[in-house]
């Protein structure tokens, strides 16, 4: 055991802005910020692009991540939503194979985002709203609503931290995310799946 690897904090225990700011002097401390929150990011990319994109985005994500790592705000300590932000936008350069896949199992009806969509919402949607309902639904969402309803209903993200990651208000969250829950409920035959939790937990 070295002396740098006696005298080194226990990570584990460490907050991410703290890790952040430390790699700042020390980039391979980053490194631990990887291993936290990368498999989270990567089922949520596998969930909205499927597995082929999902690697490489990830890990687009904390190439970007660290090369930012410099203007993270250190007064929050989770950053979780931070990360998301920069998956969103780089999900955004594939809304339009993302809105394919959806319009594509919204005919077949054989796809895992819709089946992991489903499970997600297990006891909250009735037999009749299939799997290709669920998929036309979301194809036809503008990709900034679908950004905010599926952060809060896949990454369980809080209003404020979507604000965080998508770099808008919390006013704005919550309307895109009421506009995107009526769309929901219009397509679903006044089902509503988008209810993950109730209003006080979120905001």
């Amino acid at each position: 055991m070295t002396a740098h690897s006696r005298l080194a904090p226990d990570r584990a225990r460490t907050d991410d802005a703290a890790l952040i700011e430390e790699s700042a002097a020390d980039p391979e401390v980053f490194a631990t910020l990887y291993d936290r929150h990368a498999a989270t990011i990567h089922r949520y990319v596998t969930r909205r692009l499927g597995q082929n994109l999902a690697d490489d985005i990830v890990a687009d994500t904390f190439l970007i991540a660290f090369r930012r790592r410099g203007g993270y705000d250190l007064s929050r300590p989770d950053a979780l939503p931070w990360l998301y932000g920069i998956t969103a936008n780089l999900i955004g350069k594939h809304r339009r194979a993302e809105v394919r896949a959806y319009r594509a199992l919204s005919r077949t009806g054989v796809d895992p985002v819709a089946e992991s969509y489903t499970d997600r919402i297990d006891g909250r949607v009735s037999a009749q709203a299939s799997g290709k309902q669920l998929a036309a639904a979301l194809a036809a969402l503008s990709a900034g609503d679908r950004h905010v309803l599926l952060l809060i209903a896949w990454a369980e993200l809080t209003y404020d931290e979507v604000g965080q990651a998508l770099g808008i208000p919390v006013g704005t969250v919550r309307s895109r995310l009421n506009r995107a829950r009526r769309k929901m409920r219009q397509a679903l035959g006044g089902i509503d799946p988008t209810l993950v939790q109730e209003v006080a937990t979120h905001g």
